[in-house]
C-alpha cells in the first residue's frame, strides 16, 4: 500500500508559477512510476506528466510541454511538478498517482494509488 499526499496548490495569476509536491509513504517508493493528472469541473481526469522509477524518463501532455517539469527525489519519497507560465486553462484539481510498475503511462487506469488532490487556480 502507498499513501500519497499532495501539497503546493493555490491561487496564482496567469504567467505565474507553482510547485506541487507529492509525499509518498508505505511500500518502496523508488520502484514506482509516478504521475500527475488533473481534473477541471465538468471534465474527465486528464494526464499531465509521468516519470519512471529512476527519474530518467519523463512524458508530458502537449498542453503543458515546455512549461511544466516533473522530477522526483527517491531519498525523500517525493515527486514534484514545477509549473511555470501558468494559464487560466490550467485551473484544476491536481492529483498525484503511483503505479506498481517502474514505467509510467498516460492512462489514469494504469495507476494503483492516488492522492486526495490539490487545487490550482490560475486567474486571468
Amino acid at each position: 500500500q502507498v499513501q500519497l499526499v499532495e501539497s503546493g496548490g493555490g491561487l496564482v495569476q496567469a504567467g505565474g508559477s507553482l510547485r506541487l509536491s507529492c509525499a509518498a509513504s508505505g511500500r518502496t517508493f523508488s520502484s514506482n512510476a509516478m504521475g500527475w493528472f488533473r481534473q477541471a469541473p465538468g471534465k474527465e481526469r486528464e494526464f499531465v506528466s509521468t516519470i519512471n522509477w529512476s527519474g530518467g524518463t519523463t512524458y508530458y501532455a502537449d498542453s503543458v510541454k515546455g512549461r511544466f517539469t516533473i522530477s522526483r527525489d527517491n531519498a525523500k519519497n517525493t515527486v514534484y511538478l514545477q509549473m511555470n507560465s501558468l494559464k487560466p486553462e490550467d485551473t484544476a484539481v491536481y492529483f498525484c498517482a503511483a503505479r506498481k510498475y517502474m514505467l509510467g503511462t498516460r492512462s489514469p487506469y494504469d495507476y494503483d494509488y492516488w492522492g486526495q488532490g490539490t487545487q490550482v487556480t490560475v486567474s486571468s
